[in-house]
């Protein structure tokens, strides 16, 4: 008598929930903001980064520069960033892109053999001397790219991962429209003069900041010094000076060509504090070190990596409406451990938490719930997506039904 009783409470209890979920979700109601301004104002759209500094304020002997903030993109110096002109070496960064997400894919290893073809051995400009049949490591070519910055290895590289240099040059113009550079044609994989193979100061910095965040093991590469291949036969120096004359330095390419003129993008960190450097049409090597060094000097003087501030709340999980889950668990990875500011800015930074009060079923893991927005005194920075962290599925009547079994039998 007493599991009848508590069945037909249960089945009431049931149906009235049900429509009660059907009657909410008809009604269409938005999300209510929790730690957001009374009246459930919508989210301000993300802010406008703030403008580089002009030109002007630096003496920089080149045709185009740009300073950019690594974690962010945010530019902090610019100089005819959007000017396009040959590049040099530096395309090999491309090259490094493409080579890494190979090996990513499972497609290539360090210990993969690249084979030398007749022309990969017939590649001008600087080079290790491969000879045609000859085999390297892909480990021992990256080096030979990333050190000397060998056009020959390049191109053997390239005939490995795209079959062909002309394939892969097609990859590599693909890839540059993926990345948003939008001033950016590149012709071959190792940078020779060739018309119509040009690129930007801001296109380097994108390409650049894109392959340290994906792949920061180039560094590992560009970071060496000196080396050796063919048993110690063939020595390596790296032709990034800064390497020894800079303190935080970490790498990143280097590039002369007649055309191009004399190029670097360089890369250097102090204090979590990482900055990309490009130089472009310097015409000296003397001028492209000193340009490198003054945009790094300016960079380090007058920003730094901030602690990201506190949040005041920080719930694991939000409730789910209409979900035999009841909750999803929150993911904050989106949220960096450091931002940046200008010195001394670091006082005037604050964090602000919006989240809705509930989620309606069904929640996806991986959508987005929820808003970090980075205040820095009453100005907008920057905003950072709060996501679920788990499925929460919309409940069914055969869910329902099914949890009603279990509270029965239980």
């Amino acid at each position: 008598m007493e599991r009848r009783m508590l069945a037909g409470v249960c089945a009431a209890a049931l149906c009235f929930w049900l429509f009660a979920l059907a009657f909410g979700s008809a009604q269409g109601k938005g999300l209510r903001a929790m730690l957001a301004p009374e009246g459930g104002a919508e989210l301000p759209e993300r802010p406008v980064q703030a403008a580089a500094a002009p030109a002007e304020s630096l003496s920089l002997n080149c045709r185009a520069a740009v300073l950019m903030e690594q974690g962010s993109g945010r530019v902090l110096y610019e100089k005819a960033p959007d000017q396009e002109m040959p590049i040099a070496s530096i395309t090999k960064v491309m090259t490094l892109l493409l080579t890494f997400e190979a090996m990513e894919a499972g497609r290539l290893t360090p210990d993969t053999p690249v084979p030398v073809s007749e022309h990969a051995y017939r590649m001008g400009g600087s080079q290790i001397w491969l000879e045609p049949g000859e085999h390297f490591t892909l480990d021992e070519m990256l080096r030979a790219i990333c050190v000397s910055s060998a056009n020959d290895a390049a191109v053997a590289v390239a005939e490995l991962v795209g079959g062909s240099e002309p394939a892969f040059v097609e990859q590599m113009n693909a890839k540059a429209r993926e990345l948003g550079m939008e001033h950016t044609n590149f012709k071959n994989a190792c940078g020779l003069d060739t018309e119509g193979h040009l690129s930007t100061a801001r296109d380097v910095a994108v390409l650049s900041r894109y392959i340290l965040n994906r792949f920061p093991g180039v560094l590992h590469y560009t970071g060496i010094w000196t080396d050796s291949l063919r048993n110690g036969q063939t020595q390596l120096v790296n032709t990034n000076k800064l390497l020894r004359r800079y303190n935080g330095i970490t790498g990143l390419k280097t590039g002369t060509t007649s055309g191009a003129g004399v190029c670097i993008s360089a890369t250097a960190t102090r204090d979590g504090l990482n900055l990309i450097a490009v130089v472009l049409g310097a015409p000296s090597s003397a001028d492209r070190f000193n340009a490198a060094t003054t945009l790094l000097d300016y960079g380090f003087s007058h920003y730094e990596a901030a602690s990201m501030p506190a949040l005041t709340e920080h719930p694991l999980a939000l409730a789910v409406k209409g979900s035999p889950e009841g909750s999803v668990p929150l993911d904050y990875s989106a949220l960096p451990e450091t931002v940046l500011t200008e010195k001394g800015g670091a006082a005037a930074l604050r964090a602000e938490l919006t989240l809705p009060e509930e989620l309606d079923a069904p929640v996806e893991k991986g959508q987005e719930v929820g808003k970090v927005s980075l205040y820095e005194g009453d100005t907008l920075r920057e905003e950072f997506s709060v996501f679920a962290a788990a499925d929460a599925p919309r409940i069914t009547f055969s869910t329902a039904w099914q949890l009603l079994w279990q509270s029965l039998v239980c």
